[in-house]
């Protein structure tokens, strides 16, 4: 019979099986104390993994990185068998960070934090993200962008006058003037970026100005061969990784966590 837990400075489980149920041991830990034991005001469950890269695979296998309903179908069994009673649209999220966010639990004996968000809670996270102009031409190659920028408008001209007499500023902009063709088919307001923290994510919004039948806003996301149209100002797409994002008919821009600065 082996020991469970290394006896160096890496705290984590030996082998996928273990790491599993040590996981799901913190989350039926947790679920427990959220609520006093009543799972019905919970909306979400957060898990946090900040593991070396000896170990990273070990987790990713472990939480069936490739298949997220998997671990979800585990985590609802264990409530099941304590009765802890969740509502039928909570939803599970697992994130490899590289900071835990304050409100979160940490284990003691994992790489892994978690936040129980409940109706009334919700987890305050922060972020950085990059714009970067792969068609087009906009005042700048590169934005970097906060959660707590706020809305983000795109479009063309910096400041733009509207249908309402009003002038919109447009933070990411495509000068009217450029020589380059994609420019001509961004309308002045475009589009907008805004974080929502509930999501944990940049949305990415359709304006009055990139809805059909005018101009368009189509992402094309890694590993997805269908494009995402958005049709409607109320619904928008949240940003992912490598997501490259057409404006018009030719201009495209690339959303990173990572800058191509230097």
């Amino acid at each position: 019979m082996f020991d469970l837990f290394k006896r160096n400075e890496n705290k984590g489980p030996l082998d996928v099986k273990a790491l599993r149920d040590s996981l799901l041991r913190l989350v039926k830990d947790q679920l427990q104390k959220s609520e006093g034991g009543e799972g019905r005001r919970i909306k979400g469950i957060h898990l946090f993994i900040n593991a070396g890269a000896a170990d990273k695979h070990l987790y990713e296998a472990a939480v069936y990185l490739d298949e997220p309903d998997r671990f979800k179908d585990e985590i609802q069994r264990i409530a099941d068998d304590f009765a802890l009673n969740l509502p039928d649209n909570w939803a599970l999220e697992v994130d490899f960070d590289d900071e835990f966010p304050p409100d979160s639990f940490k284990s003691d004996i994992l790489d892994a934090a978690i936040f129980i968000r409940t109706k009334d809670h919700v987890i305050q996270r922060a972020a950085n993200a990059f714009i970067h102009i792969l068609n087009g031409e906009a005042e700048k190659e590169e934005y970097e962008i906060t959660s707590s920028d706020g809305k983000l408008n795109i479009g063309r001209e910096s400041k733009a006058q509207v249908n309402d007499g009003f002038f919109r500023l447009n933070q990411i902009a495509f000068p009217g003037d450029s020589k380059n063709e994609s420019n001509k088919f961004i309308s002045r307001q475009h589009a907008h970026i805004e974080w929502n923290n509930e999501d944990a994510g940049f949305m990415i919004f359709a304006d009055e100005g990139g809805i059909p039948p005018g101009n368009k806003v189509k992402i094309k996301s890694i590993g997805n061969e269908n494009l995402i149209k958005l049709h409607s100002t109320q619904i928008g797409h949240k940003l992912n990784e490598g997501d490259q994002v057409i404006l018009g008919e030719s201009a495209v821009f690339e959303f990173s966590y990572h800058s191509t600065a230097g």
